[in-house]
């Protein structure tokens, strides 16, 4: 097989295009074995990158040239060919390779990000500082997809580039998911000539040649540029690139790898930052994800059954059927937050902005200013690109939006990035702010409901990516109040969404040693008074959530107490959450007991703590 040939990005050049045909598909091959194996991962697109990647490493010379990646959904072919082709038998395993760039693993991952739309500011800012005095004149080389190309940073990022001129070549793969502009031979022909150094030094020679005609030189200057702009507007896309002064050219069959290579050659060799266009196809060579409408198989996790998203999809469209005022806006998932069904039963009620999550909050508040309720549903880690919005355009003017947090807590495989760890110590900042956990697959629609009938201001509902417990009608709690789980003498602890399932089992074990616990599900911030004064009757007291432990939910509930006005001697209180720091990729309950927030860790703190009082 060629691939086992393939140890870095120099054995490529070796190659005659029918050996890279034959390489793309074993490729293609391997990354679906890959994913497979570890039950997870970004499948389409990378499917689709083969030869755009293979091209790339052929014309530029990474890790020399500076390869850029924007979101890394996109980066397993340049994984396979930087080397680390070995590292995929671990791939979102803990300890193992990640699912994203990591400059930990290679000189070829200048970048790490995993949350969208931020690599054309990467490449401004590095090739200011190649150009700037003591650069080292490295060729900045960036790639984004059209649904990144969809959040307003990459147009700040463009905006930015054009304006300062520097050189840096940006590849817009253009999977044909978000808009797919026709190929024509004639228009990849023009943009062919546009791009043609010889080309360029000729227009240049024959505009001064016309420039300097007595008398009518102006005038014919003038008429060339008419035509050839004329001649723009007929064969190619709209020039909105080079308005922002990024000059354009494609686009071009992002699965011909000498006709890629030709045109990055002649956009290596532009003096300022340009756009090549490249159309590909996600999912390509593997049926399952061609046929796939939706998705093309991005990734193979799915909403299950039973899960608290399930639950989501199920709580929107019962609500919905009474309030014809509610609508659901998400940024660019509308299949993983669960919202396809409900968009399929209610018709124009669903709104997706792509990923663009700050306009997503604040046309949610234009909305509710309007008279709507609307849900915004994204995941606990891309709201937090939203904060601003959230706390000042919907918090500071009260407005009645509803935010649905899937995927708020550890998350796991995805990486520090994605683990929603932040949310309820944001949003419990926010004035005005009412915080929903849920801790079973009945709390979610119960608080869901809640959210929109008792709350007239910012509310938010938070949920995990595991399975969600299923309760009977005496577990689930109701309102703006918390729920007593157990009673008990020696120890309270209060536990948030998914760690009250945790509470509940650390409470079994230490029941059985004859040391009692009470157990309360807090459910909601803010807290409830009269879970509070309980607390506050126990020698100690324990919190636990599944996100970060300074400024958390805890946090609140031992400053409460502390100041509880029945105590003269308050309880100590513990507080455990996740601590301030980057938390890797593993499975989400392994990182869990890894933190000691599962039951065995929460029964060694309560144990802890009641034999302090003892000693």
């Amino acid at each position: 097989m060629l691939l086992h040939s393939i140890t870095g990005p120099a054995d490529l050049r070796t190659l005659s295009y029918a050996d890279l045909d034959a390489l793309s598909v074993e490729i293609r091959q391997f990354i679906v074995d890959a994913v497979s194996d570890a039950g997870g991962g970004h499948l389409g697109s990378n499917l689709g990158a083969v030869e755009l990647t293979l091209a790339l490493h052929r014309v530029f010379e990474s890790p020399t040239d500076i390869l850029l990646w924007d979101t890394g959904h996109q980066a397993y072919v340049h994984k396979i060919l930087t080397g680390r082709a070995a590292g995929f038998r671990t791939l979102r395993q803990a300890g193992g390779m990640s699912g994203y760039p990591c400059r930990d693993e290679s000189e070829h991952d200048w970048i790490e990000n995993s949350h969208a739309s931020t690599v054309i500011s990467y490449a401004h800012g590095l090739a200011v500082a190649q150009e700037h005095e003591g650069g080292e004149g490295r060729r900045v080389v960036a790639v984004i997809g059209d649904g990144s190309l969809t959040g307003g940073m990459a147009f700040e990022g463009l905006n930015n580039l054009g304006h300062s001129g520097k050189k840096a070549i940006l590849i817009l793969n253009d999977n044909g998911r978000s808009y797919a502009p026709t190929i024509s031979k004639l228009g990849e022909s023009l943009a062919r000539l546009r791009l043609n150094p010889s080309y360029l030094r000729n227009r240049a020679r024959l505009d001064r040649i016309l420039h300097e005609v007595p008398v009518v030189g102006g005038k014919l200057e003038k008429s060339l540029d008419g035509f050839v702009a004329a001649m723009r507007e007929m064969f190619e896309p709209p020039a909105f690139f080079e308005t922002l002064g990024v000059r354009y050219t494609g686009p071009f069959d992002g699965h011909d790898i000498e006709g890629l290579e030709k045109a990055l050659r002649h956009a290596a060799e532009f003096d300022g930052p340009i756009v090549v266009h490249v159309v590909t196809q996600k999912g390509r060579g593997y049926a399952p994800a061609e046929n796939d409408p939706i998705k093309r198989l991005h990734d193979i996790g799915q909403p299950k059954p039973g899960s608290y998203t399930a639950a989501f999809t199920e709580a929107m469209i019962t609500e919905a059927a009474s309030r014809p005022e509610l609508v659901a806006i998400t940024a660019a998932m509308p299949d993983s937050t669960g919202l396809l069904p409900f968009g399929e039963r209610y018709p124009g009620r669903l709104i997706d902005v792509g990923i663009a999550e700050q306009h997503a909050v604040t046309s949610a508040a234009g909305m509710a200013m309007g008279g709507l309720r609307p849900v915004v549903a994204v995941y606990s880690t891309f709201l937090t690109r939203a904060i601003d919005q959230v706390t000042y355009d919907v918090g500071l003017h009260g407005l009645p939006v509803v935010f649905c947090l899937d995927r708020a807590g550890i998350t796991g495989d995805d990486g520090p990035s994605h683990h929603g760890v932040l949310d309820m110590a944001l949003l419990t900042k926010v004035p005005g702010m009412t915080v929903f956990a849920p801790s079973s697959y009945q709390e979610l629609g119960v608080m869901l409901h809640d959210a929109l009938d008792l709350c007239d201001g910012p509310a938010a509902v938070r949920w995990s990516k595991t399975a969600a417990p299923s309760m009977g009608p005496d577990e689930v709690g109701a309102g703006l109040r918390a729920r007593k789980a157990r009673e008990g003498r020696d120890i309270c602890i209060l536990a948030v969404g998914k760690m009250v399932a945790a509470a509940a089992a650390a409470a079994d074990a230490l029941a059985v040693d004859g040391i009692h616990a009470t157990v309360w599900d807090v459910r909601v911030v803010p807290l409830d008074p009269e879970m509070l004064t309980d607390a506050a009757q126990h020698p100690v007291v324990l919190t636990a959530e599944d996100g970060i432990r300074a400024g958390g939910v805890g946090s609140l509930i031992a400053d409460a107490i502390s100041r509880h006005e029945s105590l003269s001697s308050p309880p100590r209180v513990r507080v455990l959450g996740t601590p301030v720091e980057y938390i890797p990729h593993g499975k989400p309950d392994a990182i869990l007991s890894h933190l000691g927030l599962d039951a065995v860790g929460l029964e060694a703190e309560a144990r802890a703590l009641v034999a302090a009082l003892h000693s």
